[in-house]
């Protein structure tokens, strides 16, 4: 298999770029031209300059990478079976509705004025399209604060989607306390929320979450560290305020990456993210003790449904001629989700 990717590479050349997520098996990413997380992949996308980009990730990142490339640039998913759990929990019509509802108790008008929505960049294209056709953007968990203050520069609220952890743990990071950020529920009456406590919220959170962060308990930081003293625990801000709380650092994937390179000889660590990412971590690190936080093995299935197989069908096909698994956003879509990633890729 990896004879016959190699070759099919080969043979495309220049005109195909493979981009990898961190969280994809090592069978797949040692093929990748460019590996990182959401972000650095979103500007991998808008740079590519082949006719192909195949991404080994998830839907979504897939259809960001189409709204940001150029006309004439295709998209493939090896898998569209690989989804995202995530992104799923904000369903557009939804959103629709808490918005109206926003709008009907005097927090915004129908343009944003009052409310600065962000989404996550684990959102559907349209979820991204209705936060830039009302002023809001995309961020990662490489630039979320960035967002947050980028927001909070023009209006006097915040409505993040579709993650609560990460939107709590950066709005508490800001100085925000907890008591002004409230949870819409989408399957409640008015969220859940009574009008007074949304009139006084700086902060509306989407009830969303990562189905591996989440994983991740207070009770994991205590046991590791009583099991390997002097570790260090660092966590992705995906993961649930009470383990952020306890953790000796929080950031993106990009972030942990760099926390352990940087770190001297002998140092240990047990890192709150995904399993393949870890083991990544300890194998590249064998001066180091890297471990994950949990160890019943947090692994994203909807990523690890990319296999060398698909990798291998989607670029043969490319060779013969046949785009396969294109991912296509809509242009009255990709308009406005196209805004809201560009405003992403200005903000640091």
């Amino acid at each position: 298999m990896d004879e016959r990717i190699a070759a099919a590479k080969r043979e495309l050349g220049s005109e195909c770029v493979i981009l990898g997520h961190h969280y994809q098996r090592d069978e797949v990413v040692r093929f990748s031209d460019h590996l990182g997380d959401s972000y650095r992949l979103s500007q991998m996308a808008a740079q590519a300059k082949g006719r192909y980009i195949v991404f080994c990730g998830v839907h979504f990142m897939a259809e960001s990478a189409d709204i940001l490339a150029r006309p004439g640039q295709a998209v493939l998913l090896p898998d569209l079976n690989a989804g995202c759990s995530m992104a799923d929990m904000a369903e557009i019509g939804q959103v629709e509705d808490a918005w109206e509802q926003f709008v009907n108790l005097g927090l915004t008008d129908d343009e944003g004025d009052g409310i600065t929505p962000i989404t996550y960049m684990n959102s559907t294209a349209a979820i991204k399209a209705f936060c830039g056709e009302r002023g809001g953007m995309v961020c990662t968990s490489s630039n979320a604060k960035g967002a947050f203050d980028w927001a909070f520069a023009r209006n006097e609220r915040i409505f993040f989607l579709p993650d609560q952890h990460l939107g709590r743990n950066t709005g508490f990071a800001r100085g925000i306390p907890l008591e002004d950020m409230v949870v819409w529920d989408p399957y409640q009456l008015q969220g859940g929320q009574s009008a007074e406590r949304l009139r006084k919220a700086k902060v509306i959170l989407w009830k969303g979450h990562c189905s591996v962060h989440q994983r991740f308990l207070p009770e994991h930081v205590d046991k590791v560290r009583a099991a390997y003293p002097g570790i260090q625990v660092v966590v992705h801000p995906e993961c649930r305020f009470e383990v952020c709380q306890k953790a000796d650092g929080i950031g993106s994937t990009d972030y942990i990456i760099r926390r352990v390179q940087a770190a001297p000889a002998g140092s240990s660590f047990a890192i709150g993210t995904e399993i393949h990412l870890v083991n990544r971590l300890a194998r590249e690190n064998p001066d180091k003790h890297v471990i994950t936080l949990d160890d019943s093995g947090c692994l994203c299935t909807t990523m690890f449904r990319i296999s060398p197989q698909h990798l291998c069908w989607a670029l043969e096909n490319l060779v013969d001629g046949n785009i396969v698994n294109q991912i296509k956003v809509k242009d009255n879509v990709k308009r406005w989700a196209r805004a809201a990633l560009d405003r992403m890729l200005e903000i640091q």
